[in-house]
């Protein structure tokens, strides 16, 4: 039972490390400047197709873990402490795919849908507030929540899977976005 809870706590940490980072090292005016993170996440947002090579996360993973591993051992036991840090590292390696997969793939579900739409009012029409990337959540609860309406996309940051083979915005997806 204390592993389960562990590997939950560790999620949840990750959420509110995702909110965070987000929004202060990726866009507070000061802070983006200083930290690698801040270059990165600029880029990103100027050219909507850039990703950190995965060898950099694949580091981060690596540091996070090495960071947190000794800590949450310590203060909870081996078993505990373990499944803590899979749990939050595990968390960062599946914000990177939903993050990736936001931009590459159209989505299959409602929760994807909602998803993206979340995620791309941010990137192109208010980047102070929808800072989750996997959940809303700390959005919420920090007030920087902002119920996307039509998302009118940049045709230059236009992500492929909202276009169709001539290059125009795909029929089933005008209801959620515009072109422009």
């Amino acid at each position: 039972m204390m592993i389960a809870i562990a590997l939950i706590l560790g999620a949840l940490t990750w959420t509110i490390m995702e909110y965070s980072i987000h929004r202060w090292l990726g866009h507070h005016r000061l802070l983006r400047k200083y930290t690698p993170f801040g270059g990165e996440h600029t880029r990103h947002h100027s050219s909507g197709n850039y990703f950190s090579p995965t060898w950099k996360k694949g580091l981060t993973a690596i540091a996070v873990l090495a960071a947190i591993l000794w800590p949450a051992v310590r203060s909870g036991g081996l078993g505990p402490g373990v499944a803590y840090a899979c749990g939050l590292v595990g968390c960062y390696l599946v914000y990177e795919w939903v993050h990736r997969r936001d931009h590459t793939h159209a989505p299959k579900t409602a929760f994807g849908r909602f998803l993206r739409r979340h995620h791309f009012h941010h990137h192109f029409h208010n980047p102070s507030m929808n800072h989750g990337v996997t959940t809303p959540i700390w959005d919420w609860v920090f007030r920087t929540y902002e119920t996307p309406s039509l998302i009118r996309v940049p045709r230059k940051l236009a992500m492929p899977w909202l276009l169709d083979t001539e290059g125009n915005l795909r029929p089933e997806l005008q209801a959620d976005y515009q072109l422009r």
